[in-house]
């Protein structure tokens, strides 16, 4: 790519904001960072010793009265922010980039798709765990058959905190879309359509275990898909012992795999792509098997290389599609199919029963 890179206006310089999105924005090729928006004193102090260069400022508003001076806007604030910002954005005729999940209802999301169309503008979700380099292996293999025909997709994205962080995601508040179900939730629906289809029904338990906790912290999603495939789904705040990342059963053989992509931590620690030339690699020890067999110790089979986990990739697709008329690599529809399965996963739980979709 070649010219002026596009100027990137990225709200909100939390976790998603400061670990996720600004250090890809400014790895990214035809992309920079121009404008942080935070009114956080301790925040923009952060920003401007990462990003020495950047423009701060302290709301939304502020960024939208210099609309004419950027090309590009990230939502990367609290989920019940999404789509107030993401429609300014777009009527202010900025194309936008929405973390996940990019509203907290499926028909939000495909109202936002519409406007978005409307506009002629790119709106773009960040599931970045499309890039994980667990996901990236597994959709290798399937590519080449080696797992046959697939029965079942057990996918878990667990963690052991006992103790409460606080904050919004942990809120019980409806207003604040908090909870797993919604936070990694919204990753391992979406690898499943990915992989496997659109689900036909959806089954759900769900509970809020440990001590004064408010929001679901530790979920199980059943989907059937339209392909007959059946994923299983677990996330989790309270697992003291953690499962395979993945456990995917088919005609021929399956893949097992533990840990989780190293990209995340990478990123927490201050490293960057591309400087770190071992971007998204991990340690032949972690490496996923594939085969059959009832090894108590392997489970059998054969290790199989894990590809490199590439988030970088996420930003260059987004460029490309701005600057090029690329494919956006994560639509709001898509989004929303997985926000239809979220719903029906909460009214699951919530009810007792299989919703079909």
């Amino acid at each position: 790519m070649t010219g002026t890179p596009l100027r990137v206006g990225l709200v909100g310089y939390g976790l998603a904001g400061s670990v996720f999105h600004a250090p890809l924005i400014a790895a990214t090729e035809g992309l920079t960072l121009d404008t942080v928006v935070t009114s956080n004193p301790e925040r923009q102090q952060q920003a401007r010793a990462e990003f020495p260069d950047v423009r701060l400022a302290a709301t939304p508003d502020e960024l939208f009265d210099r609309a004419a001076e950027l090309d590009l806007i990230v939502v990367a604030s609290p989920n019940k922010t999404h789509v107030p910002l993401a429609t300014t954005a777009l009527k202010a005729g900025l194309p936008v980039v929405v973390d996940k999940p990019v509203a907290g209802t499926a028909a939000e999301a495909r109202e936002l798709a519409a406007l978005a169309e409307e506009r002629g503008l790119l709106l773009s979700v960040f599931q970045n765990r499309r890039w994980d380099n667990d996901f990236l292996t597994l959709r290798k293999l399937l590519a080449e058959g080696e797992l046959g025909d697939v029965y079942r997709f057990e996918s878990r994205f667990e963690r052991w905190r006992p103790q409460l962080k606080g904050g919004w995601r942990e809120s019980g508040d409806p207003a604040e879309i908090g909870g797993l179900l919604y936070d990694l939730g919204s990753h391992v629906v979406d690898q499943a359509l990915v992989l496997f289809g659109p689900a036909a029904t959806v089954y759900a338990e769900s509970d809020v275990r440990r001590p004064g906790a408010e929001a679901d912290d530790d979920t199980f999603i059943a989907i059937t898909h339209t392909s007959g495939v059946r994923s299983h789904l677990y996330v989790s705040a309270t697992t003291a012992q953690l499962g395979p990342r993945f456990r995917v059963l088919g005609s021929t053989a399956g893949y097992v795999k533990h840990g989780l992509d190293p990209q995340e931590a990478a990123l927490r620690e201050g490293k960057r792509p591309p400087a770190a030339a071992d971007w998204g690699r991990e340690p032949e020890s972690l490496w996923g098997r594939v085969g059959s067999g009832e090894s108590p110790v392997t489970g059998g089979g054969r290790p199989v290389p894990t590809l490199p986990g590439d988030y970088p990739a996420y930003y260059a697709a987004v460029a490309k599609a701005l600057l090029e008329g690329a494919p956006n690599p994560v639509t709001a529809l898509e989004a929303a199919a997985t926000l239809d399965v979220l719903e029906a996963a909460r009214r699951s739980a919530h009810e007792k029963v299989t919703v079909t979709l």
